[in-house]
This record gives C-alpha cells, sequence and structure tokens, in this order.
C-alpha cells in the first residue's frame, strides 16, 4: 500500500479543514452585515464538521497501513518537540517544585539564550535600520493612564467560578466545550432542532453578553469542568494585575498589559529630542502582564510576556515612506478581506507594491513594515510558506483603526498570531491628551503660506465662572478641546437660539450663545498643528519562538529517537561545539585552545569532553540546535586541522584551525553559507552514526 499517498491524503484533508473554517468566518461577518441569512453559517459549520470527520478517518488509515502515528499528527508532533523542549531545559513550568501555576514559564539556559536571540536580532533589524528612538517604561502603571487609554474600562473577558471550590474558568470557553459536546454526542445524538440551536449559538459565542451568556450556560447545565461542580453567573473580569503605588497605597496602578501606553505618554518629549520632525518612530522591549483567567497552550497564552512594539508617527495626510521601494518587491502571503469572503479561502502572494497601488493595504507606510516583518520572519528561520499576513475584517477592527494586518504562523494548534500591524489613527494621543490636558500636537510648516478657513472658539470663561464656579475650567477646556465639526455644529444650535449639550467627563452642561464664541474665519497661515497619526507594529516574542521550535523540529529519518533543532545560525543558543575525538590530554589541550578563540570571536560555543562516541555527542547538540561542531583528532595534531560539521546536513570538511574562528564567525551571521564551505574545503568521511 503507498502509505505516501496516504499521508498526502491526511495532510489534503487538513488543509480542508482550515478552508472550510475560514469559510464559517468569513459568513459570520456577512451575517453581521445583513448580506447572508444565519442557515448560510449552519450549512458551512455542519461542512466544516464533515470535513473534520474526514480527516480523523484519514489519519486512522494512514496510521493503520504503517503501524505508527503520523508525522503530521499534531499531538504526536507536539508531544515529541515538548518532550525534547524540556529535557533539554529551553523552557519549564515556573514554581516547579511548588506545583506550578498556570500561564508562567521559565527559560532555560539554551531557552533563554534564543530568546535574547531572536529580540537582537529585531532590535537590529528595526529599531538599527530604522533609527528608531528605544525607550524603556515602568512596568507598573498609575490607574489614571490605563483609563485614559480604555483599558481599564474594556479590557475584559466574562468569567465564572466553581460555587464550591471557587475555581474560575472563562465563560465562553465552557459554553463552547459544552456546545461542541452536544453536536459531537454518538449516545445521545440531539435532535435535528436541538443541534440547529446549538450550531447557531457556537457561532456566536464571541458576540455574547453576560446575560445572553449566563442563560446559555444554564439551558445546557454547564458545570465546572473538573469538580463538576455548579458555577457562578457570568461576570466581567478586567485582564489587568492591580496593585498600589507608595507606602499608603492609595494610588492604584496596574501591571501594564502592554508596552505601548509607555511611549504615547513620552511623545512631546521624543519629538523634541527628534528635533519637531515628523516622522520618527519610538521603540519598546519589555515584559507586559495579562490575568489571564484560563492559561493554556504553553508559550501562546501566558500571564507575563515579552512585547516588542513600534509606534510610528507621521502626518496623517501623509503616509508615504521614504525607504518603501526597498519591499515594493516583496510579496508575502496575503489574506486579504476579499480572499477572507471569497470562494477559494486561501492567502495569496502579492508584492507589497501592488498591494497598496490596489489599495488592498491602506498605506506604504504599513505596508513597509509588513514588508520588514516579513523579512524578519525569514531572517529568524521561520518556515515563510507558514507565514501569512490576514487582515481584520471590517467588524473586527476597533472604530478608529484605518487597517489592521496580523501576522500569523501555523503550527499545531493552528494559525496563530504573533504580530499585529495596524493603522491606529491619532487615538491613543487624543485619548491621552483629552485626560492630561497636556498638548500632543506636532506642527507642519507649509512650504508657501496658505489661505485657509479657521474654525476659533472662545469660551466666555467670566460668565461660565460666574454660573459654575468649580466646573468651570473643565468647560471651557473642553469647548476649545472641540473638533472643527463638533464646533461647527454647535455654533449652528446657538446661532438658531437653542441651547447645545456639552460633554465634560461623566456630566452634560447646557450651552447658552453668552457661554461661547463660535467663528469661523479666513486666515492666511504658514504652518498648521495637528495631532499625528499611528502606525503600529507590536510582536510577542514568546509566541514567535514557540512557532519557530515547531518549525525547527524534526527526527533524523529512521531514528524518531534522535530529534533535531535546525535553527539558523543567528537564532541558535549554542553556535559551536567543540569535541576532543578521546580522551586525551593533548587533544584536550587544543580543544580549549580552539574554544578560547571562538569565543574572542564573540561565538557561544561549548567543549564537550565526556568520552562518548563521537555519533552520541553530536546527536546531544543537534537537540539544541546547535549549527556547527569542531572535532580535533590525532590529526590535529599533527597538521593542524581539525574537521568543521554541519547540523542538517551531517557534512564534515576539513578545515585549518587558525581559520576556524573567523569561518564560523562568517557562517553565523549568513554571510557565507555552508554551499560555500564545502566548495572550498576538502570533505571529510562522517563519524560513524552520524548518517
Amino acid at each position: 500500500m503507498d502509505t505516501s499517498a496516504l499521508e498526502a491524503a491526511f495532510l489534503a484533508s487538513q488543509e480542508e479543514v482550515g478552508r472550510k473554517g475560514d469559510v464559517v468566518r468569513s459568513l459570520k461577518a456577512q451575517v453581521k452585515d445583513g448580506q447572508v441569512e444565519k442557515s448560510a453559517v449552519d450549512e458551512a459549520i455542519e461542512a466544516l464538521k464533515q470535513a473534520k470527520l474526514d480527516m480523523e478517518q484519514k489519519q486512522k488509515e494512514y496510521e493503520t497501513a504503517t503501524g505508527k502515528t503520523s508525522s503530521a499528527n499534531k499531538e504526536a508532533f507536539r508531544t515529541s518537540m515538548l518532550n525534547a523542549l524540556e529535557r533539554r531545559l529551553f523552557f519549564i513550568p515556573s514554581f516547579k517544585i511548588y506545583g506550578s501555576v498556570a500561564g508562567f514559564y521559565d527559560y532555560g539556559p539554551p531557552g533563554c539564550a534564543m530568546k535574547q536571540n531572536v529580540t537582537q536580532i529585531w532590535r537590529d533589524h528595526f529599531i538599527l535600520e530604522e533609527n528608531m528612538l528605544e525607550v524603556e517604561c515602568p512596568a507598573v502603571t498609575p490607574e489614571i493612564v490605563l483609563k485614559a487609554s480604555g483599558h481599564v474600562e474594556r479590557f475584559t473577558d466574562f468569567m465564572v467560578t466553581d460555587l464550591k471550590t471557587g475555581d474560575c474558568h472563562r465563560a465562553d470557553h465552557l459554553l463552547e466545550a459544552a456546545l461542541e459536546g452536544v453536536l459531537e454526542d454518538k449516545k445521545n445524538p440531539p435532535s435535528a432542532e436541538a443541534a440547529w440551536a446549538a450550531r447557531d449559538l457556537l457561532a456566536r459565542v464571541g458576540e455574547l453578553g453576560a446575560a445572553e451568556l449566563g442563560a446559555a450556560l444554564t439551558q445546557y447545565g454547564v458545570k465546572a469542568p473538573d469538580t463538576k461542580n455548579d458555577i457562578s453567573a457570568p461576570f466581567p473580569f478586567n485582564l489587568m494585575f492591580k496593585t498600589s503605588i507608595g507606602p499608603r497605597g492609595d494610588m492604584v496602578g496596574y501591571l501594564r498589559p502592554e508596552t505601548a501606553q509607555g511611549i504615547f505618554v513620552n511623545f512631546r518629549d521624543l519629538l523634541y529630542y527628534n528635533g519637531s520632525k515628523l516622522p520618527f518612530a519610538a521603540a519598546q522591549i519589555g515584559n507586559s502582564y495579562r490575568n489571564e483567567i484560563a492559561p493554556r497552550a504553553g508559550l501562546l497564552r501566558v500571564r507575563e510576556f515579552t512585547q516588542a512594539e513600534i509606534e510610528h508617527f507621521c502626518n496623517p495626510n501623509d503616509k508615504s515612506h521614504p525607504k518603501f521601494e526597498s519591499v515594493a518587491a516583496v510579496s508575502p502571503l496575503l489574506y486579504s478581506r476579499a480572499l477572507q469572503m471569497g470562494d477559494e479561502k486561501k492567502a495569496a502572494r502579492m508584492p507589497l507594491g501592488e498591494a497598496v497601488a490596489a489599495g488592498i493595504i491602506a498605506n506604504q507606510t504599513l505596508a513597509y513594515f509588513i514588508g520588514r516583518t516579513y523579512l524578519f520572519a525569514q531572517r529568524i528561520g521561520l518556515n515563510l510558506e507558514r507565514v501569512r499576513f490576514r487582515q481584520h475584517l471590517v467588524h473586527e477592527m476597533a472604530h478608529y483603526a484605518e487597517d489592521c494586518w496580523d501576522l500569523e504562523v501555523q503550527c499545531s494548534y493552528g494559525w496563530i498570531e504573533c504580530a499585529g500591524l495596524a493603522d491606529r489613527s491619532a487615538f491613543d494621543l487624543n485619548a491621552h491628551a483629552s485626560v492630561s490636558k497636556v498638548d500632543m500636537h506636532a506642527y507642519e510648516r507649509f512650504a508657501e503660506a496658505q489661505e485657509v478657513d479657521v474654525v476659533t472658539v472662545l469660551p466666555n470663561k467670566r460668565e461660565l465662572g460666574r454660573l459654575y464656579k468649580k466646573d468651570a475650567k473643565a468647560i471651557a477646556d473642553a469647548l476649545e478641546a472641540l473638533s472643527e465639526c463638533d464646533a461647527l455644529e454647535m455654533a449652528g444650535k446657538l446661532d438658531a437660539g437653542q441651547a447645545a449639550a456639552l460633554t465634560v467627563g461623566e456630566q452634560s452642561f447646557d450651552m447658552q450663545p453668552s457661554f461661547v464664541s463660535i467663528k469661523k474665519e479666513r486666515k492666511r497661515l504658514t504652518g498648521r498643528n495637528f495631532t499625528p497619526a499611528v502606525i503600529e507594529p507590536s510582536f510577542g516574542i514568546g509566541r514567535i519562538l514557540y512557532c519557530l521550535f515547531e518549525h525547527c523540529f524534526y527526527c533524523r529519518e529512521g531514528d524518531e529517537q534522535r530529534s533535531v533543532f535546525s535553527f539558523t545560525p543567528v537564532t541558535a543558543p549554542v553556535k559551536c561545539t567543540v569535541f576532543p575525538l578521546l580522551q586525551r590530554a593533548e587533544l584536550n589541550e587544543r580543544a580549549a585552545a580552539v574554544s578560547a578563540a571562538l569565543t574572542r570571536e564573540r561565538l557561544s560555543n561549548t567543549i564537550d569532553t565526556t568520552g562518548t562516541t563521537i555519533g552520541k555527542r553530536y546527536s546531544r547538540t543537534d537537540e539544541i540546535g546547535v549549527p556547527f561542531a569542531i572535532t580535533i583528532d590525532y590529526q590535529s595534531t599533527e597538521d593542524g586541522t581539525a574537521t568543521l560539521r554541519e547540523r542538517d546536513s551531517t557534512a564534515q570538511v576539513r578545515v585549518p584551525i587558525a581559520e576556524l574562528p573567523s569561518l564560523v564567525r562568517r557562517l553565523t551571521d549568513m554571510e557565507v553559507s555552508w554551499k560555500d564551505v564545502a566548495a572550498k574545503y576538502p570533505a571529510q568521511a562522517q563519524a560513524a552514526g552520524d548518517e
């Protein structure tokens, strides 16, 4: 029986499941827009269910024919990889001796080195290349900052608690699991009507409010998953870690849920530092904190994680980028709105220059950062066939956003968002300016003076003070902060003799003609003040690392016990190992000298003098992704050469010891390839057991 055909059929069925899942998502969007009926979503969900059954059948056929678990089996692959990661201490659950705490992980020596390497590559690729202004801000953030940004009010999920144990669970996750259980129950299958109702509810779980969610949990008899105890009614839970600042504890603070706000609140000083010139970008790399209700999926959903964020400030009327031509020909997989809503449901490669010209990507600057992000993914070693940029559908975007794209990487958990790239307009700066009462404007000088219509708002502070006393200043500030559109609308009502409502915080005040003068005048201006727009690329370093682990993991053909991580040299935690062939003083001495020379080249390296077979030592270093290995043997003492081995091909060449440090340096920096090295130096026979 042709097992390769069976495996190919299984892989094709996996792709079909993914495609039908995208169909369901696009139909949900069309339901919201009133373009299709809910029955179309029901049919798509049924087709998705059948596709999943077909995939499971094809997987069983492959496993039965081969007598082993399919290499494409997500669970088996993930388990094998995670065993290797934990065994070699890339990362482990935090506080392990005390039973661990969900959502926290410690990076061990190789994991810590890899994280630092990826972070440094990110810094060189973005901050250094773009001459960005890097900042480092506190993790503890005063409440007022996060109120202004909207996090205090809106950064929530619905939670339920076990009424006996007090354990917490995400309400939507429990309901989803219950509905899937109803639809997949083969012993007591639901009636056609009940199945339709369950599918309908499953399709819109994410849209339910607290009352609807609670009613659904009650209807389906949902209990706590571990104890089967009754659960509470759903209630909003803010995902930020709350704390207090100062010894009296009277100032409320939070651990920051993102690093971006530290950049926004420093905008004025950064603009001044940059000579008051736009555009410019500021960046920050640091830890963020989200008190996830039920963290799962390892590094993909944690409570403390490293973010790398960029805020690119520019003129809202000019979002071109001076370096756009350098990425205009780059062709990543783009999953635009049109492709998501179309029949094929598949991303397609397109040059970024064409995407901007066609209006698929809103502007050059956003497209430029998409291109740079794609090149970053290539640099660190992600499989570019499993990397795409998905555009947010209209109903997914915030009301203030101009355009949003997610860098998604395919792994055993599906397509995972690893970075978000958004044109956030001027929302963040306006929000902080409104609350802090600090000007967040930039100044644009015109090439030539221009005649423009200017709306002037002059509050009558004496009259406001007489009537409103302590509220007078806040009212005057709110009047002066009115947009041109709102000011003209108020002027129209006042001129008609009507009162005009003005909202200040949570209060509303009726404005009268004597309270404010609003005029539209023609003026000759040499420049103008404006609030800059912001293009924001935001990266989750932990998620990128996890996907990198999956993309680089494999087992040697014919030996599933020999696992390998094929990290690129720049990301590998250790660049080279040095092996004396045998436990002999003269070989150990030369190996130590080679190691010292590598260290002087700033190359992380280790010496293995355990005396085990060279094949076993190669296997140990392959398992932590070391790309190169140097072996010192007796020929080394005679002619001053050593063998240099490349991890993935296991090929070896003979190189003069004096040339090794600089050669490995150039290989690590990816300035030369192994193909170049193999063409220059004589080949060496592979060690026994290293085929």
